[in-house]
């Protein structure tokens, strides 16, 4: 049994479940109740917060992300940093600032990062084949949240579903030339989810008898900066689609600046939809497909704290995906 059994059949989200668990304020009586009949009936029992890795090292854990400053980061480190800290661990917080030499230096090191922690959580750090067989090698109990075919605990979404998913509604509505704002940055770099959302992007049309035209598709990276870029060189220097899907919420920010630079709007000109439901998403009335960030890395970290506090008796490592749902805002229209 794992905390995302308990969380399923209680109903709450992991960070809830996980604080029930270990008796923290701010969770009612109604959810502790909830939290501790299904952690009853499934027999599973949290690892105690006082407890330190058998055979006690460092007692600290290394969070890994491409850049500190994305929302998408920000959320679920602090969602993992709070299991760490329950469960009795330090953390480390390292940004690779999306720099490739700051990755190649941490990896070559892996001797002197296995001194300072016992384990690594990674966030959506896209890796070569070196680089997983080096993490393996290192002694270093391993977990991440967003990567793909990896050999320990990964935490994520489909995000080939979820950009299906985002693609067909804009096609439910009546677009049919749709442009994406993928993940890839101009200088080449991509994030780790860049090609499964392209991946669902091209899926979708294909299930409507749809080609991707190659010239609305847009390396846009994933920020706010990113977004607005290329949503100006669609509109300025390509043509302008009928419905865009950028990769994630803050990609999809910056495209409705851009379309209110150049005195568009969202839907009355093109219709946007974005993967995230970032906390500003709503107040820009952004059609998202909503994915539980702030879970996965609870979930992860629960992995990883669980791995090094019983270390005889984990589970195999295996690949947990949580749901997406799509959100419907002001974003999105029929074509007209």
């Amino acid at each position: 049994m794992t905390i995302q059994d308990v969380a399923a059949l209680s109903g709450l989200s992991i960070c809830t479940v996980s604080r029930a668990l270990r008796h923290l304020p701010n969770v009612s009586a109604k959810a502790q109740a909830k939290v501790s009949d299904a952690a009853a009936k499934l027999g599973y029992k949290a690892s105690s917060a006082a407890a330190r890795l058998a055979g006690g090292t460092t007692g600290a854990v290394a969070i890994i992300v491409p850049t500190a400053t994305a929302w998408f980061f920000a959320q679920a480190v602090e969602a993992a940093e709070e299991i760490f800290a329950d469960s009795g661990f330090d953390t480390v917080l390292i940004s690779l600032r999306n720099r490739p030499g700051v990755q190649r230096k941490l990896f070559a090191d892996l001797a002197g990062l296995a001194q300072r922690v016992d384990g690594v959580l990674l966030l959506n750090v896209a890796l070569d084949g070196a680089e997983t067989a080096a993490l393996e090698a290192s002694g270093l109990a391993v977990a991440s949240v967003g990567m793909h075919a990896v050999p320990w605990d990964n935490v994520g979404i489909d995000d080939e579903e979820a950009a299906r998913q985002a693609t067909g509604h804009l096609l439910g509505l009546g677009h049919w030339d749709l442009a994406m704002l993928a993940g890839t940055e101009p200088a080449g770099r991509t994030v780790v989810t860049a090609d499964a959302r392209r991946r669902g992007f091209e899926r979708a049309l294909a299930d409507h008898d749809l080609t991707v035209d190659p010239d609305l598709v847009v390396n846009a990276g994933s920020s706010i900066e990113g977004g607005r870029r290329a949503m100006t060189e669609l509109v300025e220097n390509r043509r302008m689609p009928s419905a865009v899907f950028a990769g994630c919420d803050e990609t999809a920010f910056g495209a409705l600046m851009a379309l209110r630079d150049l005195g568009l709007s969202a839907p009355g000109n093109v219709s946007i939809i974005g993967i995230d439901d970032h906390q500003m998403s709503w107040f820009l009335g952004l059609t998202t497909i909503a994915q539980p960030v702030a879970d996965q890395g609870a979930f992860a970290a629960t992995l990883l704290a669980e791995r090094l506090h019983r270390p005889g008796s984990a589970h195999p490592p295996a690949a947990h995906l949580l749901e997406t749902k799509l959100v419907e805002r002001r974003s999105t229209g029929r074509r007209r």
